[in-house]
């Protein structure tokens, strides 16, 4: 009986709106768990606190403070994680999206990876980002315009050292070369050793602001990485290379 007044005071829009509001702070704060956020998240929890007690203390100008705090945070927020931000909004639509390539994409996917072997093999460090549902011009600088067939014989020229593109990234879109010699995002994570150089770094970096596809060959051990959603994926043998990007890309194996 107590609750009854409750009960019929609360509409099942009122019921709606309660709902709506604790999802997307639930969201929010599992967002800035698993991102860069885990400080900014204390200190708004904080400011949260110290607001609250403000207010039942009746500190006016205090409250009118923290109030002009927590505004400014939640900005700060959006500037800070816009890369993440407009990675989730990207990807919004992306779990009902079937990728389907066609054969001609099979074969440049085993061109790739016949041209890391080859490039592992002779420790030619190399760069190739594959670009998936998300346009990468913007993520980009310092190009050469390219759009040539992917072959074997092309990406390793582009990458044999001395040569005037192979400091940088190739960046392929569907079955062509689309750009060579490319400055990428480098990766802002703290998790990654330090032994990897700037290659790896962007190779990381690319994949943490869309959802590209990055291969990545080191030039002093000639080992085969593999970076998606900002994770780096090591030592991989060409024919795991060939299978993770099959997966990747959507290619199904006969």
């Amino acid at each position: 009986m107590v609750f009854e007044p409750i009960v019929e005071i609360l509409s099942y829009r009122d019921i709606i709106d309660i709902l709506a509001v604790a999802v997307f702070i639930y969201l929010l704060i599992r967002f800035l768990i698993l991102t860069r956020g885990a400080q900014i998240l204390k200190a708004l929890i904080l400011v949260g606190f110290l607001w609250a007690f403000a207010e039942i203390l009746e500190l006016r100008t205090v409250s009118w403070i923290f109030e002009k705090l927590w505004t400014l945070g939640l900005f700060s927020v959006v500037v800070i994680f816009q890369p993440e931000i407009r990675k989730a909004i990207t990807r919004i639509g992306e779990k009902a999206k079937v990728i389907k390539l066609s054969s001609v994409e099979e074969r440049t996917v085993e061109r790739i990876v016949r041209a890391c072997r080859f490039m592992s093999d002779r420790q030619i460090g190399a760069l190739i980002v594959i670009e998936r549902s998300q346009d990468l011009e913007d993520l980009i600088e310092g190009c050469v315009y390219i759009d040539a067939t992917v072959s074997v014989e092309l990406l390793i020229s582009i990458f044999y050292p001395m040569t005037p593109l192979h400091d940088g990234a190739v960046v392929i879109r569907g079955e062509r070369i689309a750009y060579a010699s490319c400055v990428l995002p480098l990766s802002k994570g703290v998790d990654l050793p330090k032994k990897y150089g700037t290659r790896h770094r962007a190779a990381v970096g690319i994949t943490e602001e869309s959802d590209a596809v990055s291969i990545v060959v080191s030039e002093e051990t000639g080992e085969i990485s593999l970076a998606v959603d900002g994770k780096l994926e090591r030592n991989l043998d060409p024919e795991t290379l060939k299978d993770r990007l099959s997966e990747l890309l959507g290619i199904k194996s006969d």
